[in-house]
């Protein structure tokens, strides 16, 4: 089985910064899915494709993989801009460039 191990990327619908260090380690899929023909449900015979697991650091991801023996691949994501903070009375300052 390959396990893919990433970190999954922000909420855009949120400002929060919550969950962004973690990593998810989650099974590729075994088999396609295919469409129940009577009630046109989506589902796969597959079960570990439900499994996400959650670790704090990438190297704990790392050797769960190896010590259950299974074959990984790491996805690096993009690092994250740093913010600079910005206070709401600095648009009113005297000394502004327009």
């Amino acid at each position: 089985m390959l396990v893919r191990i990433y970190r999954p990327a922000k909420n855009a619908m949120q400002s929060g910064r919550a969950n962004v260090g973690i990593w998810i380690a989650d099974f590729e899929p075994a088999s396609p899915k295919r469409v129940d023909p009577l009630m046109g449900w989506v589902g796969s015979p597959d079960t570990r494709g439900q499994v996400k697991l959650k670790f704090k650091t990438k190297e704990e991801a790392v050797a769960w993989a190896k010590r259950e023996g299974h074959n990984f691949q790491i996805f690096e994501a993009a690092p994250a801009p740093t913010l600079r903070p910005k206070s709401y009375a600095d648009k009113f300052r005297y000394d502004r460039i327009a």
